[in-house]
């Protein structure tokens, strides 16, 4: 198989939930030098934004979501050690507090963000999903975050988002922090409406953003 063929098929048995297909194709990406960030970005997180695109239609259901999640799991945990043997010993690059805000209890796209974050050099906190507005600050303000990541997949929950960067204003401690938003009914127009750093489309779009905010704390 070549490249594009083991990118299409990772995708695929992601759509599938078929564990341990994803595991072998995983371990054909490290036997044939793929850069596993790429496998990430164009096979696996393209399944998943299909299935999960499906479950939103109605088309999919949760018992098919939670196979597609096991089988992305199945892969990264091949690629992940790739990816930390290829960084070696890295400075971590900063710390992430990422969580989906109130009223929202999805948590795929996150965990893949959460994921490609890790593993591109940043210390990642996840604090999952359905989070208050204030319990995110806190907990920014407890494990002393760089970035604050907000996950919305709901337009009846992107006011969250919003309400988060409101508050660290109100608390006067909004430039401590880089916030960034993501999600799928989020886009640019939105993070500039409401003051947000930046929005990323795709987990490596997230990566690419942040290493940029926190270039600039330097």
């Amino acid at each position: 198989m070549d490249k594009n063929q083991i990118l299409e098929k990772l995708a695929a048995v992601v759509i599938d939930g078929t564990e341990d297909e994803a595991r072998v194709l995983a371990q054909a990406v490290v036997a044939n030098k793929i850069d596993p960030l790429e496998a990430i970005e164009h096979g696996l997180s393209k399944g998943m934004e299909i299935i999960g695109g499906r479950f939103e239609c109605g088309d999919a259901y949760l018992p098919e979501l939670l196979m597609a999640a096991a089988s992305f799991n199945a892969a990264m945990a091949v690629l992940k050690p790739e990816i930390e043997a290829q960084k070696k010993q890295v400075v971590k690059l900063g710390k992430v507090l990422i969580g989906t805000v109130k009223g929202d209890v999805h948590s795929i796209g996150k965990d893949i963000v959460a994921s490609v974050l890790d593993t591109s050099g940043f210390e990642v906190v996840d604090i999952g999903v359905d989070n208050p507005s204030l319990n995110i600050i806190q907990e920014a303000e407890k494990v002393q975050a760089d970035v604050i990541a907000l996950s919305s997949v709901m337009t009846t929950t992107m006011p969250a988002q919003k309400e988060v960067i409101d508050t660290l204003k109100e608390m006067g401690i909004r430039q401590k922090y880089f916030v960034i938003i993501g999600g799928g009914p989020v886009n640019q127009e939105w993070a500039d409406r409401i003051g947000a750093d930046g929005y990323g489309k795709s987990a490596i779009d997230a990566v690419a953003l942040v290493k940029g905010l926190m270039a600039k704390k330097k």
